[in-house]
């Protein structure tokens, strides 16, 4: 389960990380009157599971209830890529001094915990990890870890300064006892800031718990009921269909979590990029490529879906079926691009071939197909 940064705030407090003070507003109004009751300055920050919040325009410094108010009413309701802004969180600005990063998370392969840390925090950690990896640093911890050895390793490993450096450490010994006791899969604050006053203090916070632990955790239910899902996601999952919401203009449909990310590697090959990460799983019937095609059809962005099988158990001939039942059914804005091999493809190929026009094509290869539907979305 990822928590908003807020929630993240609220799950590092249990664990007494120092966060700054703020509360949560789904109005113009409560916004302001939290701003009112913390002071100002205040930074006011949308609340969406994903980056780049402040590229977009999503998170202010308010100095007065005017701004606050005028920044409330722009940030909510806002979409930052593909997800809409609901509420947002207030909390009172920091004098920021320095910025680092920091996180935890699990090592599988090696059996162990990592920390990575950086001095380059307050930044997209992967445009640092893309342009200068050398700037990460990753550091192990064994499982039975997370001492005060360990943590002084991770303060240097992140370059923070001599004099907040036994604060740091300790901070950090508290962000290791969020992750471990608190069941996290990872625990990330970017940044971590020094404050004028050589203070040490989360300024932000991305959580992802571990769903496997929840019976351990009945705290948890109310992030549970606050999630607001991808309404895109949401449509998928009530037709028990695997779905993730991605920023592209071509819809996929693939059958097998491996073939439908080689597709999404093939469609940005072909100059394109992926709407969404749709997996119809081994055996999907008529009915279900049918529901597959209207969710991915759904989502305004996607001006062609892409639906490429390679049958084992599921039989090329329903998936075309499924397509053609579709079509028949519902009015598809989309024009699709099919790839159809394996198990009965010819069966598959032979009923969708007297129905071939600009809306519906198919392509004897993957990059075939992908380079069609991505010549289609432009």
């Amino acid at each position: 389960m990822d928590l908003f940064e807020y929630q993240g705030k609220q799950f590092l407090a249990r664990y007494a990380v120092a966060v700054p003070a703020g509360d949560i507003a789904d109005s113009a109004a409560e916004a302001v009157a939290v701003a009112d009751r913390l002071g100002y300055p205040v930074a006011v920050k949308a609340q969406v599971r994903v980056g780049g919040r402040g590229k977009a325009g999503g998170i202010k410094l308010g100095r007065s209830a005017e701004e606050v108010a005028a920044y409330a009413v722009a940030i909510l309701g806002m979409d930052i890529r593909g997800h809409r802004v609901r509420r947002v969180w207030v909390e009172r600005a920091a004098e920021v001094a320095e910025e680092y990063y920091v996180s935890f998370t699990v090592d599988r392969a090696g059996r162990r915990y990592l920390a990575l840390a950086s001095t380059e925090g307050g930044v997209d950690i992967e445009e640092v990890a893309a342009a200068t990896p050398d700037a990460i640093a990753r550091v192990p911890i064994g499982v039975g870890g997370g001492d005060g050895a360990d943590m002084a390793v991770v303060v240097d490993a992140a370059g923070l300064a001599a004099d907040v450096r036994d604060e740091a450490a300790a901070l950090l010994g508290k962000l290791f006892d969020a992750f471990t006791q608190g069941d996290a899969e990872l625990v990330e604050v970017n940044p971590l800031v020094v404050t004028g006053d050589r203070r040490v203090v989360a300024l932000d916070a991305k959580v992802t718990l571990d769903d496997s632990a929840r019976f351990r955790h009945p705290e948890w239910d109310e992030w549970a009921t606050a999630e607001w899902h991808d309404e895109r996601e949401q449509r998928a999952r009530e037709r028990g269909l695997n779905y993730v919401g991605l920023d592209g203009t071509v819809g996929v449909i693939g059958n097998g979590a491996g073939l439908v990310l080689s597709t999404l590697d093939v469609v940005s090959q072909a100059g394109g990029d992926a709407a969404n990460f749709l997996d119809v799983g081994g055996g999907a019937s008529a009915d279900v490529i049918t529901a597959a095609l209207e969710v991915v059809d759904s989502d305004d962005r996607v001006r062609a879906i892409l639906v490429n099988i390679f049958g084992g158990i599921t039989r090329c001939d329903e998936v075309a079926k499924g397509i053609l039942d579709a079509m028949a059914r519902v009015e598809l804005r989309s024009p699709i691009v099919v790839r159809l091999d394996g198990t009965n493809a010819e069966e598959g190929r032979a009923l969708l071939a007297g129905h071939q026009s600009d809306r519906l094509i198919s392509r004897p290869t993957m990059l075939d197909a992908a380079q069609a539907a991505v010549d289609l979305a432009k």
